[in-house]
């Protein structure tokens, strides 16, 4: 009954997966009211982290339709839905909902550069939302990477397409410099450039984290070879998706690792490409199995 409701693609099972999510956070919400005293702050905030958690939703699902990623069915949102759902408690905060948001602007542009419409205002808004997310956390500098990935794979590269995200990055950070420069604080400027890298991944060891992560990382890793051999000898579109996908995966995993300040909450940053690369090989098994 599951595997007929996750095998169409329609808006009722968009609605119907949310519906189980928002029980799921209506549940954790409660129970933290019942372990803390109520008040009229925590309930506006639970109200705003919805709405962030909405937008997630929202981009998730509109990135993997718009560039097929893949078949036409809800297993990639069902699955994210899942792994969000598990870590749901940790998830209290606004800066890492904005965070993977602004995330999932940059991962909107790249992976639609599979299209050859609008290329440079594509790569100029990948670099400017980098650079927003790099103003609010400088680690993220790691995903020009993806970025350059995304141009070799998809487009020719040229001085066009090479400088035009740098230029989309400077600007956010022109305009930060500039505020600064008005009010004679440069220095808070300069603070971004010093990189407090943390690979402390003591938080990890934890029980809880530890069985995720095994989970996430064996089901990844195992769809990405038995994914990569079906696709090894195809030359399409998607296959270079699949190559953005992979190289999403393992730059999110260097990126969690360097991340300065830990708390449970920036696993959401793995969840697109995981989940995206676990259906993936989930379609490999047969419909009868």
């Amino acid at each position: 009954m599951l595997a007929n409701f996750l095998n169409k693609s329609k808006p009722i099972n968009f609605i119907g997966i949310l519906v189980f999510f928002l029980i799921c956070y209506l549940i954790v919400v409660i129970s933290a009211f019942f372990n803390t005293d109520f008040s009229a702050d925590k309930l506006l905030k639970s109200f705003v982290l919805l709405l962030l958690f909405l937008s997630v939703f929202f981009f998730f699902n509109f990135i993997l339709n718009k560039n097929k990623l893949t078949f036409d069915n809800s297993y990639a949102y069902f699955i994210f839905t899942l792994f969000v759902i598990c870590i749901l408690p940790e998830l209290g905060t606004y800066k890492t909902l904005i965070l993977v948001t602004i995330y999932l602007f940059i991962l909107r542009k790249l992976y639609s550069l599979r299209s050859s419409k609008k290329v440079i205002q594509k790569l100029f808004d990948s670099g400017f939302w980098l650079g927003t997310l790099f103003l609010l956390e400088p680690i993220s500098i790691l995903f020009f990477i993806l970025i350059f990935t995304g141009i070799s794979l998809h487009q020719k590269i040229t001085l066009h397409t090479l400088f035009t995200p740098i230029i989309g990055f400077i600007t956010p950070l022109f305009i930060y410099f500039t505020y600064y420069f008005w009010f004679d604080k440069t220095e808070e400027f300069t603070k971004l450039f010093d990189f407090n890298i943390n690979f402390d991944l003591e938080l990890y060891t934890k029980t809880k984290f530890i069985w995720f992560f095994l989970c996430v990382f064996i089901a990844s890793l195992f769809s990405i070879i038995f994914k990569s051999l079906e696709t090894i000898g195809v030359s399409n579109t998607f296959r270079r998706s699949w190559s953005l996908l992979i190289t999403n995966f393992f730059i999110v995993l260097l990126f969690l690792a360097l991340l300065p300040a830990k708390n449970g909450s920036e696993v959401l940053f793995i969840l697109f490409p995981a989940s995206v690369i676990i259906t993936n090989g989930i379609q490999l098994i047969k419909k009868k199995m």
